[in-house]
């Protein structure tokens, strides 16, 4: 599986990915706009890189799995990568862990985290925090109401590429569904080199890999995404088109906890819509109030059952809050 760093796969595949992006520079070859392989070939990359061809080709090879971090600097600037993409090569050519069975530690929310959640419903703006793997680990109930009740999935299925590539509404939930799909799949590939021990990881990639055509297509391009800031265009059902900014913050207590908070032009056709599915979800909470009386968030927390699967909890009075289990282990 491409996730497995051991093997030097995953380095050996981002190279030559990287490599066949790569307009030849002027000059470097004469025949280069006759060659019917696009890129640069090896030799061509070992020459700018200042590396052996030897050595270059065992990297791609998968025969050496890691490298200097000259080398793979070189590398990076030869390829002209991007930050995000010279970290991911980083990660990739880095000393595999000590033990390829750690177990990942169970991701949970904290409750400065789930304030947050709760203030942003109360003015409209949709928010969520991703984990590791891109697994949901929370959200606001306006975010659940603007994309996918999440509460309502098996704990499995709780994540957002899984939604992305198998959830057939998805696939009208997104104006541009291709766009998504791709930045979904270079969020995965990010985490994958970062973290190439997480079996539950290659399980997911494998799992989207057989079941989805699009993501072993997109997969194999190798592209690499950072959570920063973007847009994008939502076709929601009951209210018509949604075009959201978004913003990525990191949660302080967790670096692979990612808090996505959604904002609309103040004024706009979205703004409207989205106010329109807030009153919505205030009349829906109004009709069916939560115990503690009020329903204005959703947080899903993971509670250990006696059979090792993960149950729902009910919230504390008080809370205003719900949670998604995740499955032991995420």
């Amino acid at each position: 599986m491409a996730v497995d760093r051991g093997s030097g796969s995953a380095l050996a595949d981002f190279l030559r990915a990287a490599r066949a992006r790569v307009d030849p520079p002027e000059g470097i070859d004469a025949t280069a706009r006759r060659r019917r392989v696009p890129g640069l070939r090896r030799e061509e990359l070992a020459r700018l890189a200042g590396v052996s061809v030897d050595y270059y080709t065992r990297l791609e090879q998968g025969r050496n799995r890691t490298a200097s971090t000259e080398v793979i600097e070189a590398l990076a600037r030869a390829l002209e990568l991007d930050e995000v993409e010279r970290q991911h090569l980083h990660d990739l050519a880095a000393p595999p862990p000590a033990s390829w069975s750690r177990a990942a530690r169970r991701q949970q929310v904290d409750p400065a985290t789930l304030d947050l959640l709760k203030t942003f419903d109360s003015v409209g703006r949709p928010a969520f925090v991703l984990g590791r793997r891109l697994d949901v680990l929370a959200d606001n109930d306006i975010a659940a109401r603007l994309i996918t009740d999440f509460t309502a999935k098996p704990a499995t299925e709780r994540n957002i590429a899984r939604f992305v590539f198998l959830d057939p509404d998805a696939g009208e939930l997104y104006e541009d569904w291709e766009s998504v799909a791709a930045d979904v799949a270079a969020l995965l590939r990010f985490d994958a080199g970062r973290h190439p021990d997480d079996a539950l990881l290659t399980e997911l990639v494998g799992d989207l890999t057989v079941r989805s055509p699009d993501f072993a297509r997109i997969w194999a391009q190798h592209n690499v995404h950072r959570r920063t800031t973007g847009s994008k265009t939502y076709r929601h059902p009951l209210v018509g088109d949604v075009t959201i900014s978004y913003q990525a913050l990191t949660v302080n207590s967790d670096p692979d906890q990612t808090l996505y908070v959604y904002g609309v032009a103040p004024g706009s056709p979205s703004a409207a819509a989205l106010e329109l599915l807030r009153h919505t979800a205030d009349e829906v909470a109004t009709a069916e109030p939560a115990g503690d009386g009020s329903a204005d968030v959703h947080h899903l927390q993971a509670e250990p059952a006696s059979d090792g699967a993960a149950r729902l909890r009910t919230p504390a009075a008080g809370s205003g809050v719900d949670q998604l289990p995740l499955p032991d282990g995420r």
